[in-house]
């Protein structure tokens, strides 16, 4: 038999060690911040930690049973919940491990992880017990990084990733819907980056954000705004009826973006050029839609930007030409293919030569001689417009250096360049030309600069600045195809221009067309009243010239005189008349 303090003893010992373990596993549970619960499956009593249900802002009777959690877990879990369970029960699973939400006394819901084991009697399931782990937080910065993946951080809008993951899924659609259509449409921001430029790049920040506002407001219900970048946003159409439906919400963002901009307390204008790729069937891989959209938006702003295409296979093929000619024309830059011609300008008093307008053209290795019309919608949509620009000046400058050294005191040679309107989005325009002249010697007088009409209507205060530098530099300005633009007499007259160059258009139906004679006229008398010179482009006949000189046109430009001279025949060109 066994001493009886010998077994007072060891219970006593097994007493303290029990309740050092409950301890332990008490202050486990507090620092690991699971909570425990327990099912006894018999009896169908449910119950949870203290810690874990204050946590959450729940007593015990609020969850007793298994019909008061699944009643508190969140509609889209609780099916999933019940079916992990049951699957347990049958024995399908060893044991239970399974995300849900539950709602807590203040009605957020909060993420769980529930582990559970089994423990079973004579073969049949007893008991589930485990730990509940809270993982809101968790899932909370899981989300985030998901949502941060596929949204701008800028606008908070979809971004290219996700654009790309939504056309996919429209993709699907199409093959189990035989009707279903949807459209991509392109945005890309006109200009854009002389507001960044002029304003700043937070004025910038703030008019991409304001815009994709206004995108969101030209959809309908289930369409989608995303920015994909820079100045380039994107429209995916869900649920279209055609074309029709396209072109609707094409000419409404339009409109929408029409409205000036209060950035910064600065009015802002905005266009957009805007290509159309609507599903027809032929796309498999979302990027490919994108592709055409884009192409339909370059072909939009080579049309004269703010307006709209739609995507039509022809595009493609005359994409994949221009993409061979943009790199065959990166190559003419590198390599001395370009050549500056130079058409004579000519007095209608006297026949004198005022002086030439530098022209580009490209002597193409397999093409030939290409006139501007072949290749520079190509150097724009590539970006190559400025060095372009930039190389004309310089070659022009070089060359009218070494007339007017040959020519001596006796004669004075002008030379013409042209600007485009992108060159005005460089913030070191003046600096170029100020460094240009500098390095060729040019006189700055001898020296004048063509700006199209349509770029001198712009309200932009930029531009103007710009042009009052380079008239303080005594250069002389020129408004390109006046008359074929949009700008206003309250406009022209704050402009710091000398001449008015009027549109080859209204020279060319002079003989035919009285109303083309009277807007000559009208253009002659402005130029008249605001003391500035008049040159007319695109004289061709004898009788042109004769109804130029009648109206009091200065100059004229054109075949009558000569076409685009090579440098060697402008020089003889030049001895001739003289």
């Amino acid at each position: 038999m066994s001493d009886p303090k010998d077994v007072e003893s060891r219970v006593k010992h097994l007493s303290r060690e029990l309740v050092e373990a409950d301890e332990r596993y008490r202050l486990t549970c507090q620092g690991s911040r699971d909570g425990l619960w327990d099912w006894d499956v018999s009896a169908g009593l449910l119950s949870f930690s203290k810690p874990w249900l204050k946590s959450i802002g729940l007593e015990e009777t609020d969850l007793s049973d298994l019909d008061q959690w699944y009643a508190r877990t969140h509609p889209e879990d609780v099916d999933l919940l019940r079916l992990e369970i049951e699957a347990v029960l049958r024995g399908d699973r060893p044991l239970l491990e399974h995300q849900y939400r539950i709602r807590a006394r203040d009605g957020q819901y909060r993420w769980m992880l529930a582990r559970g084991a089994i423990q079973s009697v004579d073969g049949k399931i007893h008991r589930i017990a485990g730990s509940q782990t809270d993982l809101t937080d968790q899932r909370r910065v899981q989300e985030k990084l998901s949502h941060d993946a596929l949204h701008d951080s800028l606008t908070g809008l979809p971004n290219r990733e996700l654009l790309l993951e939504l056309v996919t899924r429209c993709l699907r659609r199409k093959g189990r819907r035989r009707n279903y259509l949807f459209a991509v449409m392109l945005l890309d921001l006109d200009r854009f980056q002389v507001i960044n430029d002029s304003l700043g790049h937070r004025a910038g920040d703030s008019l991409l954000k304001e815009m994709g506002e206004r995108l969101s407001q030209c959809l309908r219900p289930g369409d989608t705004v995303c920015r994909l970048g820079g100045d380039e946003f994107a429209l995916l159409l869900d649920e279209i009826r055609g074309v029709s439906d396209t072109l609707r919400i094409a000419r409404r963002v339009h409109h929408a973006l029409g409205e000036p901009f209060d950035v910064d307390g600065h009015p802002v204008s905005a266009r957009a050029s805007i290509g159309i790729a609507l599903y027809t069937g032929q796309y498999q891989d979302p990027e490919d839609l994108l592709r055409d959209a884009d192409v339909a938006a370059n072909r939009a702003k080579a049309n004269g930007r703010g307006r709209h295409e739609i995507f039509d296979p022809a595009m493609h093929d005359a994409a994949v030409h221009r993409l061979q000619l943009e790199g065959e024309l990166r190559q003419a830059l590198e390599q001395d293919e370009l050549e500056v011609y130079y058409q004579p300008i000519v007095s209608f008093q006297g026949q004198r030569l005022k002086g030439f307008e530098a022209l580009v053209r490209w002597q193409h290795p397999e093409k030939g001689l290409l006139t501007p019309a072949k290749f520079l919608p190509v150097a724009e949509a590539a970006g190559l417009m400025v060095p372009l620009d930039r190389w004309v000046l310089r070659s022009a400058c070089h060359q009218l250096r070494r007339w007017n050294e040959a020519a001596g005191e006796d004669a004075t040679v002008l030379m013409s360049v042209n600007l485009v309107t992108r060159q005005f989005e460089e913030p070191d325009l003046v600096a170029v030309v100020q460094d240009i002249l500098s390095q060729t010697g040019v006189n700055p007088e001898c020296l004048k600069l063509e700006i199209t009409e349509d770029t001198l209507s712009e309200d932009d205060e930029h531009i103007l600045t710009t042009l009052q530098l380079l008239k303080g530099m005594d250069i002389h300005l020129y408004v390109d195809d006046f008359g074929a633009g949009h700008s206003s007499l309250s406009r022209l007259q704050k402009l710091p221009v000398d001449t008015l160059k009027i549109d080859r258009a209204f020279v060319r139906d002079l003989e035919h067309n009285r109303d083309s004679l009277e807007i000559v006229r009208t253009i002659v008398a402005l130029a008249k009243t605001l003391n500035l010179e008049t040159i007319a482009e695109g004289v061709e006949t004898r009788a042109q010239a004769a109804a130029l000189k009648a109206a009091g046109c200065g100059f004229g430009q054109g075949y009558l005189y000569a076409e685009p001279l090579s440098a060697d025949a402008a020089e003889r060109f030049m001895l001739a008349f003289s």
